[in-house]
């Protein structure tokens, strides 16, 4: 984050790029880790771990070549488990093999690395948001170097005009995705960045936060974005410098989080008792001490929501536009406002709460339900425009997405639930590796491979690994999760709540 904010204005005219690295050197030494390293772990809670998530300091030691790893190409959860799992190898070999290389150093991975697929479509280029679990494998396995130079490489692309049909986008817009050309005659290596102009249906840049923003960053507000725009912001302060303008930053932002953090544990939360309360909500109340203060309609509820509400256990719903709520559940929402301290504690525990007594619906034969339910029939048709990829418990619309297994992970761990993470690994286990890494599953049950999915994606195999390793060193996790703030306003009462 401090990265963009101090590097993300250069600019360099041309189509080739070629970056000092010394800027980003600089500012990672500002940006250290100072993680514990932990050999076991049990069912203890996060903080008898004395995990120390905010501490800064250390990182070069840690994670320099010659900290955690003992060999050029030796994985160190290899090394370090006695009985590691023929998967694991596997896995570092594919993810090696998706490694794209810009002038011999190697800037970033494929997206997938199919060749039994007759359609290479974009899915041979690098992807900001996908390389996010290639970058934490690397990390976690001592090998920042790669992750450095796609920094590098995508923050310059950022400089760049960017055009879609002659309108132009912001300064701080980052790439969807870049390729690297390579030309054998003259020897040269040439970076190429999409910002949607050739994605399909120019999408991409709606879709950056998370699949499931298909059926939600659409129409406002839902809980992706608002729980990655919290991280971001809470990330962002310790980056700010202590002058001026850096001190106006702070203000404004400290005022954001606790509006959005009150705004989300009150009115954006979900769980039996404030199912009820809005279950027996009034209508057309005109009154300073209205309870349903957004003239909710009950019967706008859904009925699949009220026999999935378990007795225990709750979840941050999505949001349309005023009265209007979109009750599914959104995993990657849910898992980031847990790490990011979105959620309170309780509110945490009851996610995970949801997850064991929704295993079956939320998790299958094959981790992990990006959405739940799904949207059929004519919903389908007017949310999706009859999207035939997006069909009833598949890809977006309700598929598994073996990815989300290292966000479930994190969740786990910072909870004190990793009996919950195993037995997802467990599933993954019997089956990803034997289908060939697809990207995704199809079905009620996530029991078949996706109809359009890709073989060998890169993020699956990453995502994988890295849940691998935060399980075998819990101390990892201080790299993807916050702490929670004490001065965040308390949770309101939930008689006096709901927005959407």
């Amino acid at each position: 984050m401090q990265i963009g904010l101090e590097y993300g204005r250069a600019q360099e005219a041309g189509s080739s790029v070629e970056v000092d690295d010394l800027s980003l050197s600089r500012l990672l030494n500002k940006t250290k880790l100072n993680i514990e390293r932990k050999r076991s772990f049990d069912e203890r809670s996060l903080s008898e771990l004395s995990i120390n998530v905010r501490a800064l300091e250390g990182y070069d030691s840690i994670y320099s070549p010659g900290g955690y790893r003992s060999g050029f190409d030796t994985p160190s959860t290899a090394r370090n488990s006695f009985q590691p799992h023929p998967m694991v190898a596997e896995a570092w070999d594919s993810l090696r093999r998706s490694l794209v290389h810009f002038r011999g150093q190697p800037v970033g991975t494929i997206a997938a690395n199919d060749h039994g697929s007759e359609e290479i479509l974009n899915y041979d280029q690098v992807f900001v948001r996908d390389f996010v679990p290639s970058a934490l494998a690397f990390l976690m396995n001592g090998e920042p170097e790669i992750v450095k130079n796609f920094l590098l490489k995508t923050l310059h692309l950022q400089g760049w005009e960017k055009k879609i049909d002659r309108f132009t986008l912001g300064e701080g817009v980052m790439p969807a995705s870049f390729k690297v050309l390579h030309d054998p005659a003259r020897k040269t290596d040439t970076l190429i960045a999409d910002f949607g102009e050739s994605a399909i249906g120019e999408l991409h840049l709606l879709t950056l936060g998370s699949g499931g923003l298909y059926f939600s960053g659409i129409y406002g507000y839902p809980i992706e974005i608002q729980a990655l725009f919290f991280m971001a912001l809470r990330c962002a302060l310790p980056m700010l410098k202590h002058d001026a303008e850096g001190n106006e930053f702070v203000e404004r932002i400290v005022k954001r989080l606790h509006a959005l953090s009150y705004h989300m544990r009150g009115y954006f939360w979900l769980d039996f008792q404030q199912l009820n309360d809005i279950y027996r909500y009034k209508t057309e109340e005109y009154s300073h001490t209205a309870v349903n203060k957004f003239n909710v309609i009950p019967d706008s509820i859904p009925d699949w929501v009220f026999d999935f509400m378990p007795t225990r256990g709750g979840y941050f719903i999505g949001n349309v536009s005023p009265a209007r709520m979109d009750f599914r559940w959104f995993a990657l929402g849910n898992f980031v406002a847990i790490l990011s301290s979105l959620s309170t504690p309780e509110q945490s525990m009851a996610i995970m709460d949801l997850i064991e007594e929704r295993w079956e619906e939320l998790v299958g034969e094959m981790p992990l339900k990006i959405t739940y339910p799904a949207i059929e029939n004519h919903e389908w048709r007017i949310v999706t425009g009859c999207d035939p990829k997006n069909t009833r418990w598949s890809y977006h619309n309700g598929g598994s997405w073996p990815v989300l297994l290292w966000l479930l992970t994190a969740a786990c761990i910072k909870t004190g639930r990793p009996q919950i993470a195993r037995r997802a690994i467990e599933l993954v286990e019997n089956r990803l590796l034997k289908d060939g890494w697809p990207e995704y599953y199809d079905g009620k049950l996530g029991r078949y491979i996706g109809k359009q999915a890709r073989k060998f994606q890169t993020w699956s195999i990453a995502g994988y690994l890295v849940a691998k390793m935060m399980l075998e060193d819990p101390s990892h996790l201080g790299m993807v999760s916050l702490e929670e703030d004490k001065a965040m306003k308390p949770l309101i009462k939930r008689s006096n709540s709901w927005t959407c």
